[in-house]
């Protein structure tokens, strides 16, 4: 049922290759793997590995550099297919601060910065999985940010503070977004923001890091951390792109970004309805399949429909973005995002309760799923931003914050 829900689209030869070779590296990870893996909140080493081994850590690093060279609609796919094969929203989100965060270095770091680490990033050597936005004070409102960056000669003196930054202890870097110029000294609050890029071994020797996981109740092997930065010296040769600049930098691709996150819910919504039409199809009561019932037919079905027309969207929006053609990436990608993630989330609501009493057990995997999809209504925005999105710059309403 899944694989049916996958061809829905139309996929180029490009789409099918990555589609073939991720499914057979997702194929070695069966549903004990990740259930393991979440009840003991590891970190999935040896599924990211593979992944690195067959390059697909690169797919964004152009070949120049020794990555794959590929774009939005391939990545769309990659991610989708991790998702829909068995670990969820989170085997997507154990990989995709690695696969993301090549972007900025490709496109604004120095050419030396990318001549030594972009072919380490491409063979799996070295990972960027970290980024570093997120604040207690700030929130969404990335402009608020308080985290400092002073100039010293050949290099910047970081201190502040960050929150909800993922994957930091499989990390070799941090991709950090930081204040050059306060914001009272600036005309527009997206100036003065800066982006470098922050080598994790060298802060802890200089004991400027500290750091404290989150404990959480969704996407428990990926873990997320707060951060403090205190006198954290990094080489002026680590800022990424034009200093002041690193407001625009970091919008830059986000739309792109977006579209893959979608693309990762409708993974999610896959595999929770695949495992709730195979248990609807064998639990027998009352001498029949429970499938049989239009309780749970209607609620699968539907979850099925939501989550064919958020893909039709998503891959839709993936082609464009590839094409020359002039289009309003961002009301694509904010769509795609809030009708994925609820599909999603009916999904794997269906799924629990096509389950009955053993869709809280976690032998059965769909309360994890449930939990994941609850989570993609928060993240990276929440449903309410996106539509905020489209209501100010689609319909033309009044700003509404």
């Amino acid at each position: 049922m899944a694989r049916l829900l996958s061809d829905a689209v139309s996929l180029t030869e490009s789409q099918r290759l990555v589609r073939s070779s991720v499914r057979d590296v997702c194929s070695d990870f069966d549903r004990e793997y990740w259930r393991r893996r979440a009840a003991e909140g590891e970190y999935p080493h040896e599924f990211v590995d593979a992944l690195a081994d067959h390059g697909w850590m690169g797919i964004l690093v152009p070949e120049e550099y020794g990555g794959a060279g590929m774009g939005t609609q391939e990545t769309v796919v990659m991610m989708e297919e991790i998702a829909a094969n068995g670990g969820g929203f989170s085997a997507a989100q154990a990989i995709h601060g690695g696969v993301y965060n090549t972007v900025p270095i490709v496109e604004y770091a120095s050419e030396e910065l990318k001549d030594e680490l972009l072919p380490r990033v491409a063979d799996g050597e070295t990972s960027i999985q970290a980024f570093g936005l997120t604040e207690p004070n700030a929130g969404s409102n990335a402009t608020a940010i308080e985290t400092r960056a002073e100039h010293d000669g050949d290099e910047y003196v970081i201190n502040g503070q960050k929150v909800w930054t993922s994957r930091v202890d499989v990390s070799d870097y941090i991709v950090l977004v930081a204040r050059t110029t306060p914001l009272e000294d600036v005309e527009k609050r997206t100036r003065g923001i800066s982006m470098f890029l922050v080598d994790l071994a060298a802060a802890h020797e200089q004991g400027a890091l500290e750091m404290e996981a989150i404990p959480k109740s969704a996407s428990e092997f990926v873990h997320s951390f707060e951060l403090w930065f205190d006198d954290l010296r990094v080489p002026a040769a680590n800022l990424i792109g034009v200093e002041g600049e690193g407001f625009s930098q970091v919008l830059d691709g986000l739309n792109e970004e977006r579209l893959v996150i979608a693309a990762e819910c409708l993974g999610l919504g896959r595999l929770a309805l695949d495992r709730a039409v195979e248990y609807a199809n064998d639990r027998h009561v009352f001498d029949r399949s429970i499938g049989s019932n239009q309780a749970i037919q209607h609620p699968l079905a539907e979850a099925y429909a939501r989550l064919q027309a958020a893909k039709q969207l998503t891959y839709n929006a993936a082609a464009r973005a590839a094409s020359d053609e002039e289009v309003d990436l961002g009301a694509y990608a904010n769509a795609a995002k809030f009708l994925a993630a609820d599909a999603a989330y009916e999904a794997a609501d269906a799924a629990v309760q096509t389950h009955g009493g053993f869709g809280v057990a976690t032998e059965y995997d769909v309360e994890r799923y449930f939990r994941e999809a609850r989570l993609t209504r928060l993240v990276p925005i929440t449903q309410e931003l996106a539509l905020n999105y489209l209501g100010e710059n689609v319909l033309g309403l009044p700003r509404s914050y």
